[in-house]
């Protein structure tokens, strides 16, 4: 709560300045000195409800927004992953409606069989080329391009041009639960770094994609 409040200064700034008031024309409104209101601002003030409740009355806000605790940290911090050659980096945290990651795919001799599965993808073509066969469309897509598609239909997504290539890619929730799998035991996938296993044998946060 002491960090919660060191902020309550910070906040009744940026409210004011989002109105364009300077500190005399808000200290005025709420009949309050000047320098007492560049105190709190500055934190050399406690705040007090006395003090408190005319400058959100007149701000337009709730106690409550002054005291919100501060966003958890938004840094993703999940561990690459490598699959059948496949270097998988998760994008977004465990849970969130929409996945994203960034995939670099090997080169191939021969493109993946085509799959199904529910859902939707979306790629952006980081660098090389990627081979995308789509039902009967087989497309070659290069640095700057994406594509969107319906993972009912027959696909497969690999490296063209012998040389490696890499995406963002984003799935639906649909398209992730048939698209991801854990891979503890697994001889070919291992994770960068030992992930635990909890007690269905799931190693956990390595979340990998099958073949495409």
């Amino acid at each position: 709560m002491t960090d919660e409040l060191k902020q309550i200064g910070p906040r009744l700034r940026a409210l004011r300045t989002s109105k364009g008031w300077t500190l005399d024309q808000l200290a005025s409104r709420v009949e309050m000195s000047t320098s007492t209101l560049s105190r709190l601002e500055s934190g050399k003030r406690q705040a007090s409800l006395e003090l408190l409740i005319p400058l959100t009355r007149h701000l337009g806000v709730g106690l409550d927004d002054l005291v919100t605790p501060n966003p958890p940290d938004p840094r993703v911090r999940r561990r690459s992953v490598r699959r059948n050659g496949m270097v998988i980096t998760p994008l977004a945290p465990e849970g969130s409606p929409v996945e994203t990651f960034k995939i670099v795919y090997p080169p191939v001799a021969a493109a993946p069989e085509p799959r199904i599965h529910d859902g939707f993808e979306w790629f952006y073509v980081l660098s090389g080329k990627v081979r995308l066969r789509l039902g009967d469309q087989d497309l070659i897509l290069t640095r700057g391009e994406a594509a969107e598609f319906d993972t009912r239909v027959p696909h497969s997504i690999s490296a063209a041009g012998g040389q490696s290539a890499q995406v963002l890619s984003i799935f639906n929730a649909e398209g992730m639960r048939m698209h991801t799998h854990t891979a503890a035991g697994d001889g070919e996938d291992s994770a960068e770094g030992d992930g635990e296993v909890d007690a269905d044998g799931v190693e956990s946060g390595a979340e990998v994609l099958e073949e495409q």
